[in-house]
């Protein structure tokens, strides 16, 4: 993840978006890209694999921008979500017997 991270540092600083990158547009532009993955989808389950690939690393690009601009480690932050989300959800409460 720090690899991708400096990378979209490097990429952002040549281009002079880093005043444009700030949580609420990085928030907004995460929600567009979640559309457009949408509509990868929007009127059958088919789907072109390269668009859909392009739209969910688009959606994670924008996470990972986000969660470097407010200071948080995602990995750390992905991994206490799934725990937390087993305390939530315990397998013996998911499953039919």
């Amino acid at each position: 993840m720090n690899d991708i991270i400096k990378i979209l540092r490097e990429f952002n600083e040549a281009r002079n978006w880093e005043p444009f990158h700030t949580p609420e547009n990085l928030a907004k532009s995460i929600a567009i890209e979640a559309g457009e993955l949408l509509e990868c989808f929007q009127w059958d389950s088919d789907y072109d694999l390269e668009a859909l690939s392009d739209e969910i690393a688009d959606v994670m690009l924008y996470c990972l921008m986000l969660s470097d601009k407010i200071g948080i480690d995602i990995k750390k932050e992905m991994l206490r979500k799934i725990e937390k989300n087993g305390v939530k959800y315990p397998v013996e409460t998911c499953r039919e017997e």
